[in-house]
């Protein structure tokens, strides 16, 4: 199992922090797994990606030019990852902000309200853990409860609180992923 994966929004939506959320879970799962982020100088607003791969195997590089799953939480990410899924991969993509959907029939299509279900858990910084969610239900790659243990490991004590909201955020992600086919 090999997954070649592309996260990619706008500075500030959580990109960096749910792709090193899958390559730190895949680690303490076991599994080889590099990541490798990318953008320009902007803080927030500009637009961030960020390549995963996690395998079985050993990876041998982290720059890709195709992928077998993007995620992506913007119109600008789409529009320039698109193309770039492998026939027969996976696109899931933020529905509630990303207007013009996926044209390509060639792949699998994922469409997650993830900002306006964040918001229904009453935070919209969960936006990436529900998208996060989703891939774990569509690709099987890493577990919500790897997931959950590595958060212990990398947030700092006095954000444990923020734990239960980022599970619920997960498996609400899981769930809207598994009722599309």
């Amino acid at each position: 199992m090999l997954h070649e994966i592309m996260f990619s929004g706008f500075g500030g939506q959580g990109v960096l922090t749910i792709a090193k959320n899958l390559s730190y879970t895949a680690m303490l799962e076991g599994k080889q797994t590099c990541w490798m982020p990318t953008y320009g100088p902007e803080m927030r607003g500009g637009t961030c990606g960020c390549t995963v791969s996690v395998s079985d195997n050993p990876v041998s590089s982290p720059i890709l030019e195709r992928y077998s799953v993007v995620v992506a939480l913007n119109q600008p990410s789409l529009d320039k990852y698109e193309p770039k899924v492998n026939p027969g991969g996976i696109l899931i993509w933020e529905s509630t902000n990303i207007h013009n959907g996926p044209k390509r029939t060639d792949i699998k299509t994922v469409a997650i309200p993830a900002y306006e279900e964040s918001n229904k858990l009453g935070n919209p910084l969960m936006m990436g853990m529900i998208l996060l969610g989703a891939f774990i239900q569509k690709t099987d790659a890493i577990s919500i409860e790897g997931v959950v243990n590595g958060l212990k490991k990398t947030l700092p004590p006095r954000r444990h609180d923020l734990i239960p909201l980022n599970e619920k955020a997960l498996r609400r992600g899981f769930e809207l992923a598994a009722q599309i086919k």
